[in-house]
């Protein structure tokens, strides 16, 4: 099968790990599709000042995937950008299929890309899927006419694809409807898998979190959090990995709890030292107050870690007892509590267990098995109706 990804999100130079977890859903599906990428962007003019389609051959950003990057110019006019977005993606997604040859499914990922995908899908005649990860739909972020946008892209396209069921409830709580099947993101269990761990005597109790480092991330109370435990002359650091536009005032915060010698920034990572980090970590926490799924989550699980999460909109479905707690978000009286649990029972909870139950659900064999049998179904049903009409 060819499939044709539409995306609004990549890695790319400016944000080189922007939209990784797209790229893993192309890469797990390689072994059994043939799948190129189209990340479609709107971009200031000192960027580019034409229209412009690239073949993305840094493998830093691709990482052996074929995928290409469609630049237009970013209007001053209100309402410009959406039309010109349409355009140029459409334009782009032509000119490649001279070279890719009739995409046999479009994918779309997040709703801005759906009414193009629509658009894809009648001109290739080819069934149209639009996955979606956006926590704007929860954190009331979108106008009446993005939501519109998005009412109209999922109620035609053939299947809508949340990563968890409360984004879908969500969805649904804005009036918006479609043809709904949860499919989860994607882990590469090849390399964040369960690898057994010395315990030396004495040793700090290490807790980890990945994330983006702004305000509906949930960092400040798990600061108060750690800064509540009785520690007990127990040693203990947390690692945060990640950066973003609130860097200063989380370390100011972490200065003011006097937490300094214990709370370190790592700043952005590779995935390959983040899966490291994750197997010599005896906790991972997830304090957001908003999420759609959580894939450092299922990462972490999928190392053998145990995790705290708030139940935020997504890791509350496939965090439970076995594999760690789940609190309130932002309570941080709560998330004092659950670490305090944790560093007592951690012996208790079977890290070998926890990763293989996270590969069975979110490893890429599983999650591409999904999609191929999705996408065969609907070219099935569309060549049916094809055949009917012709009849």
């Amino acid at each position: 099968m060819n499939i044709l990804f539409i995306t609004p999100w990549y890695p790319c130079d400016e944000y080189p790990y922007g939209g990784i977890f797209i790229r893993e859903y192309a890469k797990a599906l390689q072994n059994q599709c043939e799948v190129t990428v189209l990340h479609c962007r709107i971009v200031d003019r000192n960027i580019h000042r034409k229209w412009s389609l690239t073949h993305i051959s840094d493998m830093n950003m691709s990482d052996g995937v074929p995928a290409y990057r469609v630049d237009a110019q970013h209007s001053k006019m209100p309402g410009v950008d959406f039309f010109r977005s349409l355009w140029s993606a459409y334009r782009a997604a032509a000119i490649l299929s001279k070279t890719i040859g009739r995409p046999d499914v479009i994918h779309g990922h997040v709703y801005v890309t759906g009414l193009v995908s629509l658009l894809l899908g009648m001109r290739f005649k080819a069934p149209v899927v639009i996955s979606e990860h956006f926590t704007a739909f929860a954190r009331g972020l979108l106008s009446g006419r993005q939501i519109l946008k998005a009412k109209i892209a999922f109620r035609f396209a053939d299947v809508v694809l949340p990563v968890s069921h409360a984004l879908q409830t969500t969805l649904e709580r804005h009036g918006i409807k479609g043809e709904f099947q949860i499919v989860p993101e994607v882990v590469n269990t090849g390399l964040f898998a369960y690898t057994p761990r010395e315990n030396s005597p004495n040793r700090a109790f290490r807790l980890l979190t990945v994330t983006t480092l702004t305000a509906h991330k949930g960092l400040v109370p798990l600061f108060r959090a750690l800064a509540m435990v009785q520690w007990e002359g127990q040693p203990w650091q947390l690692d945060v990995v990640g950066d973003g536009p609130e860097a200063m005032a989380l370390h100011q915060c972490v200065r003011d709890l006097g937490l300094s010698a214990n709370v370190h920034f790592c700043g952005k990572k590779l995935k390959s030292d983040v899966a490291q980090m994750m197997q010599a970590a005896d906790l991972f926490v997830l304090p957001s107050l908003y999420e759609t799924f959580s894939a450092a989550t299922a990462e972490a699980l999928a190392s053998g870690l145990p995790a705290i999460v708030t139940r935020c909109g997504g890791p509350e479905e496939f965090v439970d007892e076995r594999s760690g707690r789940i609190v309130l978000p932002g309570d941080a009286k709560a998330l004092a509590e659950a670490v305090d649990y944790m560093i007592r029972h951690q012996s208790e909870f079977d890290r070998k267990a926890i990763a293989r139950e996270a590969s069975r659900r979110f490893g890429s064999a599983s999650v591409a098995n999904t999609l191929v049998a999705l996408y065969g179904r609907l070219i099935k049903k569309g060549s049916a109706s094809i055949s009917a009409q012709t009849a």
